[in-house]
């Protein structure tokens, strides 16, 4: 039986098989990730900036087309109300986001992330006096669930979550517009990182039925291979049977 899997023809017929399968097992991974590469957001089209008060207002939640965009805010920071954001991470390292109040010429205020730094007593927490304009991107108020239990109450002047429903409690008597701006230049402190906005996409299901279609071949291959190898190992069974001596 060993002799005759490994004769010249079946051996010949084993190397193709498996060039073969090796193939089809490569080209079914490839398309499966242009499947998976498919689905996953684009970036989409970064316009320069426009001023916030286009895209956010007090009371109203911000558009999904707007999160992200590139904006402008000019007034006043607010720097007794300053508060830092413990527990954020920039290029692998936790520290603190420095979040201000920006007053606004309409008496409006949005609030802006100025920076990152590692320790509370960094000398970038100082925030800059007089009329400032920040460049930043608009960002959605984040869910209120990370705030703290009871037995974790943070520092005064610490926040959990830059939050515009928990802002308005920390801040009285201001107007809040929705969302805030993570400013991403002009700051003493690190710029926090902030992707640009993106597009969803939708899967190519095609691609996944390029990856099916790969792996048939594959097992219509192996199948194959099997009949031929069980076809000759009987002939030369039958063969040698016809063969010996009475």
């Amino acid at each position: 039986m060993l002799r005759t899997l490994f004769s010249p023809r079946l051996f010949a017929l084993h190397a193709v098989t498996i060039g073969l399968l090796v193939v089809f097992v490569m080209f079914g991974i490839w398309q499966m990730g242009e499947f998976e590469e498919s689905g996953r957001p684009r970036a989409a089209a970064d316009p320069a900036p426009v001023a916030v008060a286009r895209l956010s207002a007090p009371g109203e939640p911000l558009h999904s087309e707007s999160i992200a965009r590139q904006v402008t805010a000019e007034g006043e920071f607010e720097a007794a109300r300053q508060l830092l954001v413990p527990g954020r991470y920039e290029d692998g390292k936790k520290g603190f986001w420095l979040l201000a109040p920006l007053r606004m010429d309409d008496r409006t205020t949005i609030p802006v992330v100025r920076g990152w730094i590692a320790t509370a007593d960094d000398p970038a927490v100082a925030v800059p006096s007089g009329r400032v304009q920040v460049v930043g991107r608009l960002r959605a108020s984040e869910p209120t669930d990370a705030v703290p239990r009871r037995d974790q109450i943070l520092p005064a002047g610490q926040v959990a979550t830059v939050s515009t429903g928990e802002l308005v409690n920390l801040w009285p008597g201001v107007r809040l517009r929705e969302g805030y701006v993570v400013q991403t230049s002009g700051s003493a402190a690190v710029p926090v990182t902030v992707a640009p906005p993106t597009m969803p996409t939708e899967f190519d299901w095609r691609n996944l039925a390029y990856a099916a279609q790969w792996w048939i071949f594959g097992a219509f291959g192996v199948f194959m291979w099997f009949h031929f190898v069980r076809d000759a190992v009987r002939g030369a069974a039958k063969s040698e049977r016809g063969a010996a001596p009475a």
